[in-house]
């Protein structure tokens, strides 16, 4: 092809490695199926369109898709270190290796939750504990607040490991002190993820007067933005009448919600749905809203 001069950037140079016609690029497209998430309820939440005989048709993903990298936000106590800790134990009794990086617990408190949610899922933790490889941020302040060294430790956990599931809690604090910093950091994870072919869940936490079925988290709208899509946990104090009417429940009782929040790899399921704890501190979705 000839070189043709840039008249109107006569200073810039062409990037033609990051030029692709659309049929090279769909070659390097992986296979889109769903990884099952271990929550009961959220898996049939997302699904594709097919095309048969000229009639599209829904068809259940079965999981969230692969390779995607989801934010998973809301206020404390909504359950979403929860959330996460299923999905790890899910993939590690599967037999598959998982990088959990934990930034707000020291790693010797997150094996024993790991192992607390094995034992509520009816899985016996010792047959696959050593599948959930922990790097320890938080009680390291070099791999918190340095993120080359933070992804250089990933990227040698994902080598020797054979890892391709990924979990942050809390990516928010990796840049709870520089807010500022908070998009081109978030971005560079989410690049870092993808260049791996990781299937990632980032637990970020919202600040308390954000709305609370929005997307938003600290850090403004830095992560919501650059991921694959969001899953919004909330809950709400029944303390009207009106509350009380709409969500079916008694004044007092405080009720918790959990929403998809875009998803650009596949379709999913728009509507709030119901969420809930339960007394074996496992997260179950339930009915949507009516």
């Amino acid at each position: 092809m000839e070189k043709k001069e840039l008249h109107h950037y006569p200073s810039a140079e062409l990037d033609l490695k990051s030029v692709y016609l659309g049929s090279e690029a769909l070659k390097k497209a992986p296979k889109l199926y769903g990884v099952p998430t271990g929550i009961e309820g959220l898996d049939e939440l997302f699904f594709v369109v097919e095309s048969k005989n000229g009639t599209l048709k829904k068809k259940s993903l079965g999981g969230i898709p692969a390779y995607s990298v989801f934010n998973i936000t809301g206020v404390s106590d909504t359950g979403k270190s929860l959330l996460v800790e299923q999905f790890a134990v899910k993939q590690a009794s599967q037999g598959e290796k998982v990088a959990f990086i934990t930034v707000e617990t020291p790693a010797n408190f997150v094996a024993s939750a790991l192992k607390l949610r094995a034992t509520a899922m009816r899985l016996e933790f010792e047959n696959f504990e050593d599948n959930i490889i922990l790097i320890d941020a938080a009680s390291s302040t070099r791999l918190r607040e340095n993120i080359p060294d933070l992804l250089a430790t990933l990227a040698y956990v994902i080598q020797n490991y054979k890892v391709r599931f990924t979990v942050i809690d809390s990516i928010t604090g990796l840049f709870e002190t520089k807010e500022m910093l908070a998009r081109s950091i978030v971005r560079r994870i989410f690049n870092f993820l993808k260049k791996w072919y990781q299937t990632a869940l980032l637990v970020s936490q919202k600040r308390s007067g954000h709305e609370e079925l929005t997307a938003e988290a600290a850090g403004g709208y830095a992560i919501g933005h650059i991921v694959d899509g969001t899953m919004v946990l909330a809950k709400e104090l029944i303390d009207t009448s009106y509350k009380a009417k709409i969500y079916k429940a008694s004044i007092g009782e405080v009720i918790r919600l959990f929403r998809i929040d875009g998803c650009r790899m596949c379709g999913h399921d728009t509507k709030t749905h119901f969420l809930e704890i339960t007394e074996e501190g496992l997260i179950k979705i339930g009915n949507p809203i009516s």
